[in-house]
């Protein structure tokens, strides 16, 4: 469903967008906060500006869709510990480098390697016969498909050395822990769109039993305006559905090849989330037939539950309950280069986004 369809299309861009606006504004009675689950959502919204188009009644909160932001500070200093080890080559995505914990963090270390994919780790091992390759394994829905891929691969050619620390998150169970709290002041999701090419539209039907409209957006100015236009009529006429304003790229079913993938490989496990604590079944963990693939088995290792840093509101913040700004670390001692949260460090979380677009 689009607005698009609505509207002259003989207008451009701009003007679409402006309308849209001026609709908003006759609609949007009730006071409605929308949480958006997407790292590139996040940063969307900032850099476009568009809270500033919206009219004092819409409240756009940015909810822990950074899965560099939800790895906890337990997580962390697990892959630290593994970079620690002898004859290991730890490989990473960029992003992973300066999150701290316990003062450390894995850029501190020369045998840590920046990937760009996880095919590129299995790159690694093939060349380092001498060295045991470690991946770590982030992400939501979207990246987990190529990951299990890979391990599938390594089995295939057998490898020896190579083996991943899985992290994986999954989006629904962290939805469903934020709606089972009764003190979330929510109405609607803005859906992440990259998670739901793999996942399908349906997938996020479960919100209609919390009376929570969600729409699936793209990621470009008009595509979010659309889809914050759609959750504020639905909201206003008492209307609770799942919406797709992502149809040229998701489907209702999503691409059942990939997403099986990831269960051929992972099972369900609980998760630590970086400020919000253990959640149930939101995380995924190698199945057993591939143990020797999973570096916490493969190196027995004990993990040592880890606070975050004194001070630090990420949690808060990825549950929407904080602005960066609100934070005494924000810009006097926390920025992109001298980071003390997650939140800071990657490219999509909202403090980074706060730090580039609204300083």
């Amino acid at each position: 469903m689009s607005i698009q369809n609505n509207t002259n299309m003989n207008i451009n861009k701009k003007d679409k967008i402006a309308l849209i606006k001026r609709n908003l504004e006759k609609i949007s009675k009730t006071s409605i906060s929308i949480m958006e689950v997407c790292g590139t959502h996040t940063m969307s919204i900032a850099k476009f500006g568009i809270r500033s188009l919206l009219p004092p009644t819409i409240n756009i909160i940015s909810g822990p869709g950074c899965p560099v932001c939800v790895t906890s500070a337990t997580d962390i200093k697990t892959a630290i510990d593994m970079a620690k080890m002898k004859d290991v080559i730890v490989a990473t995505f960029g992003d992973m480098l300066k999150i701290p914990s316990q003062g450390d963090s894995l850029q501190n270390y020369s045998n840590v390697k920046i990937v760009y994919s996880p095919l590129d780790a299995l790159t690694l091992a093939q060349k380092n016969k001498d060295k045991h390759i470690i991946f770590l394994g982030i992400g939501f829905e979207t990246t987990t498909p190529l990951i299990a891929a890979t391990i599938l691969n390594a089995h295939k050619m057998s490898l020896t050395n190579f083996s991943v620390l899985s992290m994986h998150k999954l989006v629904p169970p962290a939805l469903t822990a934020i709606l089972k709290n009764p003190e979330h002041n929510l109405h609607a999701f803005i859906l992440p769109g990259h998670v739901s090419v793999i996942t399908g539209s349906r997938y996020f039907n479960f919100l209609k039993e919390f009376k929570i409209n969600g729409v699936i957006s793209g990621f470009d100015d008009l595509e979010i305006m659309e889809s914050i236009y759609i959750m504020v009529h639905d909201f206003e006429n008492g209307i609770f559905d799942i919406k797709n304003n992502y149809s040229n790229v998701v489907s209702e079913d999503g691409n059942q090849k990939a997403f099986k993938t990831i269960f051929d490989v992972f099972e369900i496990d609980d998760s630590e989330w970086r400020g919000i604590g253990i959640i149930p079944g939101s995380g995924l963990k190698i199945k057993g037939e591939f143990a020797n693939f999973d570096a916490i088995k493969r190196f027995d290792y004990k993990k040592i539950t880890i606070d975050e840093a004194p001070g630090c509101i990420c949690g808060n913040i990825l549950l929407g309950k904080a602005k960066p700004t609100e934070c005494n670390f924000f810009e006097k001692h926390c920025t992109p280069s001298t980071p003390i949260g997650p939140c800071m460090v990657s490219s999509e979380g909202t403090c980074a986004a706060y730090f580039k677009y609204f300083l």
